[in-house]
């Protein structure tokens, strides 16, 4: 069994909240203290799904048994407050583009099919809609603007890092929905940390080109030649405030999905036999 005594905590910016239980949970304390959202991401724990996918995989796509990933959905709609047949999922495929949700949408991804691809970002206002996100070691962006009561949820691996996921998903709810950034909480889910995420000379070029010299230093460090560990959380940290989202509002996690495959699951640990968490948030 699971002991939340032992995550490791890389950083102690915004700790997320475990919730446990039956079905294990974290949330984020910035969005707990909102009356307006219901959110969280799930974790590998309290669900039916076996062998590689144990036991709270979450993806209909890896080739988990259905039945299991739709009782997974059950059990944690039970205990974080949704009805899985409202679900809204993404389509991620390492893009920066980004759906409107309205009403028709509801159950696309879970009883009814997507008819969208390429679809790694989702904004709605609608009550009830729960956007869904899914992941093993990229990064979870949830948004809030609790004036306009509009919410976001974005899938942001390197590649969606590199082309400012975060900054493109507020401009979104600024130009949909007329939201103030100044006003939008943002959070950086549970993902892979720097210490852990080694990338190649290809990759940092890109960042170097996307971002200004004085923040490579902050941004990746060398390791070995051609090596270069990156700091994923900071660069969508420096996107949120590019947009221009105020500094507090900005939650970091303190949980890395490779330092904790017990708990979440890790693309680097595991490789591509796994399943996936997800990142939930609906209007209530």
């Amino acid at each position: 069994m699971f002991n939340e005594n032992k995550i490791n905590r890389k950083i102690s910016v915004a700790p997320l909240t475990f919730h446990s239980g039956d079905v294990p949970y974290l949330t984020v304390p910035s969005f707990e203290s909102q009356d307006s959202v219901i959110h969280g991401f799930s974790t590998r724990l309290g669900g039916v799904s076996t062998g590689d996918f144990s036991s709270m995989n979450v993806s209909l796509t890896r080739g988990d048994a259905p039945h299991s990933v739709v009782e997974n959905y059950k059990r944690l709609g039970n205990a974080m407050g949704f009805d899985p047949h409202y679900i809204v999922a993404s389509s991620q495929t390492h893009t920066t583009n980004i759906k409107v949700v309205d009403w028709d949408d509801r159950g696309k991804g879970f009883d009814q099919l997507k008819d969208y691809n390429d679809i790694d970002g989702l904004i709605t206002n609608i009550p009830h809609i729960v956007l869904t996100t899914f992941y093993a070691d990229c990064v979870p962006l949830l948004l809030l603007d609790p004036v306009k009561k509009v919410i976001g949820a974005a899938h942001s691996g390197w590649r969606g890092t590199v082309n400012k996921m975060g900054t493109k998903v507020v401009d979104k709810m600024v130009e949909v929905y007329g939201c103030n950034a100044k006003n939008i909480i943002v959070a950086i889910g549970p993902s892979i940390c720097q210490d852990c995420y080694e990338v190649s000379q290809e990759v940092i070029d890109m960042f170097k080109k996307s971002y200004t010299p004085e923040l490579w230093q902050s941004l990746f460090y060398p390791t070995i030649p051609g090596k270069y560990q990156l700091n994923l959380w900071e660069a969508c940290r420096q996107n949120f405030l590019e947009a221009g989202i105020s500094p507090e509002y900005i939650s970091i996690p303190d949980i890395c999905t490779c330092c904790n495959p017990e708990l979440l699951y890790s693309h680097r640990v595991m490789g591509e036999k796994r399943g996936n968490f997800a990142a939930f948030i609906r209007l209530k």
